[in-house]
This record gives C-alpha cells, sequence and structure tokens, in this order.
C-alpha cells in the first residue's frame, strides 16, 4: 500500500515524526528494537516532506486503523545510531529511555537497544556461562559483533559453549536478570528457554567479519571436527545462492548496486556467475559481463566484503519474508 508513492514504512515514519517525542514514545515502546530500526531508517531519509503529504499519511492511517495491529517490519541492526541521526542526540536518547522504562522490558531485551561494544565491556568480566547466555540471547547480527570484541581464544570458547546449549532454566534466567536490574528494568519468566545450539552458531558465524570466521571455524575443526562440518553445514554462504530460487534472486539483485555485484561475482563460481545472468535482461546481463572482463585484480578482502553485504541484503528480504533461502542445511532460513 503506498499514498503518493510512500511506503508503509516511509509513512510510520512520517506520522511518528508528526506526532511529536511523547505520543511517538508510546507507540514505539510495543515494538521491538529490530522493528523500530526500520522506521529510523526511514526517517533519517526524509527531507521537506510537504504538508499535503502529511496529511495524506495521517488520512491513510485514519482510514486503515481499525484493521491495524501492529507495524509488520523486520530488520537485523539496531535503531540507536539511526534515531540519534533522524532526531538528535539528546531526543533520541529521551525516546529510547521512555520506550524501555515504561514497558515491562526485561534485562536481557534491554541488552538488544545497547551498542555491541557496550554488551561486550559489560560481560567482560563475568563468568562465561553467563557471558554465554546473553550472547545466545541476542541476535546473531548483534552476538556476532560482540563477539569481536573478545580475544580469539575467548570467542573459540563461547562459540563452543553456544553450539552445546540447549536450554536455560528459569533461575539461570533469573540471575541474569538480577545481575541486570541496577541498570534496566528487571523481569521474571517461570519457563525454561530455548537458547543456542548448532543453528544459532552457524547465525552468529554468518554475521562475523571473514577474517575472524576463517580462524574462528579452523578454531573449532582443531576442537571438535564434527561439530565444525556441523556449523559449516548450516552456515548459508555466498556459493549457496546458487540454490535460491530465480524469483529470490531477482529480489535481491533489486537491492545491490552493480558496482558491488562485480566485486562479488569476482570471486563466485560459475554456476552461480551464470544464474545471476540468466535473472537480469539480456542487456544488463551485457553490460554485467563486460563489467567483469574489465574488473582488474581485486583484494580477497574486497570481494569478501562484497559477499558479505549481498548476504546481509539477502538476509534481511528473508526476514521481512520478501524471499525464502535455502540454507546449507536441512532447515530454511
Amino acid at each position: 500500500m503506498s499514498e503518493g508513492g510512500l511506503t508503509d514504512i516511509e509513512k510510520a515514519a512520517i506520522l511518528l515524526i508528526s506526532l511529536g517525542e511523547s505520543d511517538a514514545a508510546e507507540i514505539l515502546k510495543h515494538l521491538g528494537p529490530k522493528e523500530v530500526q526500520k522506521i529510523g531508517e526511514a526517517m533519517t531519509k526524509l527531507d521537506n516532506v510537504p504538508q499535503s503529504r502529511v496529511e495524506g499519511v495521517v488520512a491513510d492511517f485514519l482510514g486503515v486503523v481499525s484493521d491495524q495491529t501492529g507495524i509488520g517490519i523486520h530488520n537485523d541492526r539496531y535503531i540507536r545510531a539511526m534515531l540519534n541521526q533522524a532526531l538528535g542526540e539528546e531526543k533520541a536518547k529521551t525516546l529510547i529511555d521512555r520506550i524501555l522504562m515504561t514497558t515491562n522490558t526485561s534485562g536481557l531485551d534491554t541488552l538488544r537497544w545497547m551498542e555491541p561494544r557496550q554488551v561486550a565491556e559489560m560481560l567482560r568480566f563475568e563468568h562465561p556461562q553467563i557471558q554465554t547466555v546473553v550472547i545466545a540471547y541476542l541476535d546473531p547480527d548483534q552476538a556476532a559483533a560482540v563477539l569481536s570484541y573478545f580475544d580469539e581464544k575467548v570467542r573459540l570458547d563461547l562459540i563452543l559453549r553456544i553450539s552445546a546449549l540447549d536450554r536455560v532454566q528459569p533461575q539461570a534466567m533469573q540471575e541474569l536478570n538480577d545481575m541486570l536490574e541496577s541498570q534496566f528494568v528487571g523481569a521474571r519468566t517461570s519457563q525454561s528457554t530455548t537458547l543456542g545450539g548448532v543453528r544459532q552458531t552457524a547465525d552468529i558465524m554468518n554475521y562475523i567479519d571473514s577474517n575472524i570466521e576463517a580462524e574462528l571455524m579452523d578454531a573449532i575443526r582443531d576442537n571438535d571436527e564434527n561439530l565444525a562440518q556441523q556449523i559449516q553445514d548450516m552456515m548459508f554462504v555466498f556459493d549457496n545462492l546458487a540454490d535460491v530460487d530465480d524469483r529470490s534472486i531477482q529480489v535481491i539483485l533489486r537491492e545491490i548496486s552493480t558496482d558491488m555485484l562485480v566485486l562479488a561475482l569476482k570471486g563466485a563460481d560459475t554456476s552461480l556467475q551464470e544464474k545471476i545472468f540468466r535473472n537480469m535482461s539480456k542487456r544488463a546481463a551485457e553490460l554485467l559481463r563486460d563489467d567483469l572482463e574489465a574488473k582488474g585484480p581485486v583484494r580477497v578482502s574486497e570481494v569478501e566484503l562484497a559477499q558479505k553485504e549481498i548476504l546481509s541484503v539477502a538476509r534481511r528480504l528473508a526476514d521481512e519474508g520478501e524471499i525464502v533461502l535455502g540454507g546449507g542445511g536441512e532447515d530454511m532460513i
């Protein structure tokens, strides 16, 4: 649905900015950090929105509000920096504090709003068991970023612990909330929580920097070759795009730049290159082939970075339900 060419996310951003800080906070407090982040990104892109368009957005909202139960958006990054840019640091801080302090957000959920470096510093001197549960509780991209702030030996230990984790009993969850209650609103739970495991470990590994990932995987393999193979099988890597359906490939291609695609394909198998070509117009495919041939030698690190960025786009689209990715293992991600 679109009013004057606006997406639903853009309309939500316009509506919330129009409402003002207090009312926006009342709405945003019902959303998680991933949901708010998408709106925050849209806020940063708004510029000189005409009054007529604002009025149209409000009218559109009023027309569907009786059927609207939530803002259905999903993304794998965090909002604080986005709100800082859109609203200014002071307003963003006040808004986030208002959201957190007026809800039943648990200490663990509150960590999802924090910068990875802050989380790492908070965990640095905690027992490895607590570190493991907290990192397993975070979303994979944030967990990967937090792990990057630990040294190699600690990263390996935590990854092995996460892969072996299954369920966490209420007492352990309570302990974590007690640990955080001096800073965040505490919450109680009476059910065990499923955390960790090989699948989550593979998801975290997907987001870790390529150099760290390679070192960490080698260390895991030295420690437990079978576990390393299980993780590798479940990781969705760039070459796995060859197994993704054509419609999904076309959706991904609309989201990435030609320059990024050229870099990524420099290190791709011929079969994947051909799949990409088949899902482009004849003219676009010819131009891409020419760009690939004309592109001189590039650093492996540049190719890996481009591939990681494309995979990040693919995972976001999968999270939003726009595409389906078939992983290397039996499950779908």
